[in-house]
């Protein structure tokens, strides 16, 4: 009977939601896309296969329930959809707005490789867990017993609150510690409020700091508190701290002002969005306003940097990559959306040098060709010679990736191991590290990932540090 209201793909064809218009969008740091109507939520879900093997559910890190959950949407029964959502996903509102989904669950839907066109599988996530606020589904953690074994967790991002959520629902007390002056990492200033409004990632930190967690702001762990003393006053550590190194250009008149980077870039343009002072920003130093931009990468952080200089007024916007559009690590979705609103990639090319002296004019830019594969299996970009020129530029902004910091290091403990790239070394299941009784999850295990993967990997850790804190206690009372 149920399936009756599945299996529309043949009649009915794929619709996203409505994107706002570019030219109306660009003036605003506000979500671009339209929200689901109940109905079209369920005419979008009811185009579900139903597969006996779901490809969707398989790709996607978390293992959501995602065949499940559109068959209740279908049905109309959002509540149940909900549960279901949020049984296997900490932040289902928030993955259902910047999982790169064209790469994971619906680039894999079964429907779109038959040629029916994918299943809207993030709008609908995102429909379901926004209702749910709305409609005050989202309870209150509120756990059953409480423990005393305290853990700690060094890293407010999506790892570290994943993890929170998981051991205070289970009566453990946690304390977060962050080096920002509010929780959420780059969920809160990393990614602009076009992708991800700050009101999202807030409510979440609300209801675990209502839960009881207690969060240590303006905290940097090595400085203003030692490694030693968190794990000194809690039973378990858990490094979330994610990769916030950032990559830089080394060429010549890379030091001139007007060359910066993508996170202070970024997180200048999301502070004002909650109304702070910042000084960078009003001075001009970190605003694009009525600046030629251009800024240098292809990843998801790159596309974000584009944008936001566009929203902020600049006179013009240019991407510079090495490769070609195919060969891009970022969403194609997101380069999209940019080009509608008046970006221009310039593929094939990269940074040689700048020009300007003291501020920088211009970049100085070589064009690339692809060549015989590397060791990944992708192109190598080549030179070619003799084809330099310049790009005026009054802002460069260098987006090339993320690298971990030297935790042993800054820390004082050379007995974490770190691996030949400076990541932590943890085991694969537990997340377990080379110290007792200390975790470490998300970007500073696996380098710069996705938010998903790093969501997975605080839940794990949880359930492994739960497991291990009642070993220790059974170890106690013999």
């Amino acid at each position: 009977m149920a399936t009756q209201k599945m299996l529309k793909f043949v009649t009915v064809g794929k619709e996203t939601p409505e994107k706002r218009d570019a030219a109306q969008r660009s003036q605003d740091f506000d979500e671009i896309y339209r929200e689901f109507a109940a109905q079209k939520a369920a005419e979008q879900a009811s185009r579900c296969s139903q597969c006996g093997v779901p490809y969707c559910q398989a790709h996607c890190p978390l293992h959501n329930n995602i065949p499940d959950w559109l068959r209740l949407t279908a049905e109309g029964r959002l509540q149940e959809a909900y549960e279901i959502s949020q049984a296997t996903n900490t932040f289902p509102e928030i993955c259902g707005r910047i999982c790169p989904q064209d790469r994971l669950c619906e680039g894999n839907c079964v429907i779109e490789q038959s040629g029916h066109g994918t299943v809207t599988i993030g709008a609908v996530e995102k429909y379901i867990t926004d209702t749910a606020w709305e409609n005050g589904w989202v309870k209150p953690i509120l756990p059953a017993m409480e423990r005393p074994e305290s853990v700690g967790i060094i890293g407010a991002g999506p790892g570290g609150l994943a993890a929170a959520d998981v051991l205070r629902r289970a009566g453990v007390q946690v304390t977060v510690y962050d080096r920002y002056d509010r929780a959420g990492g780059l969920l809160t200033y990393g990614i602009p409020g076009f992708k991800l409004e700050k009101p999202v990632v807030m409510q979440r930190v609300e209801q675990l700091r209502a839960a009881g967690v207690n969060f240590i702001l303006n905290c940097n762990v090595g400085t203003d508190l030692t490694f030693d003393a968190i794990r000194g006053q809690h039973d378990a550590v858990l490094i979330a701290t994610g990769v916030y190194k950032a990559r830089d250009i080394e060429a010549p008149g890379s030091g001139a002002r007007g060359i910066v980077k993508a996170l202070d870039y970024l997180t200048a343009s999301n502070r004002k969005s909650f109304g702070d002072e910042v000084a960078e920003y009003d001075s001009g130093a970190l605003n694009a306003s009525g600046k030629r931009v251009v800024v240098v990468g292809g990843g998801d952080t790159a596309m974000d940097c584009v944008r936001t200089a566009i929203r902020q007024g600049a006179q013009s916007v240019k991407c510079l990559y090495r490769r070609d559009r195919a060969n891009m690590p970022g969403s194609q979705r997101e380069v999209q959306n940019a080009e509608e609103e008046g970006v221009e990639f310039v593929w094939l090319t990269a940074p040689r040098g700048f020009t300007g002296g003291t501020e920088v004019e211009g970049v100085i830019v070589q064009k690339m060709r692809l060549g015989a594969p590397d060791a990944s299996g992708r192109q190598s970009p080549e030179v070619i010679e003799g084809a330099d020129y310049v790009e005026p530029a009054d802002l460069v902004v260098q987006a090339l990736g993320f690298e971990p910091e030297d935790l042993p290091g800054l820390w004082g403990v050379p007995e974490l191991a770190v691996t030949r790239w400076g990541t932590i070394k943890a085991d694969f299941r537990s997340h377990a590290t080379s110290l007792p009784g200390v975790y470490a999850v998300g970007d500073i295990v696996r380098g710069a990932s996705l938010v998903v993967w790093a969501i997975r990997d605080g839940r794990e850790a949880a359930e492994a540090m739960l497991a291990y804190l009642a070993q220790t206690a059974s170890v106690a009372a013999e």
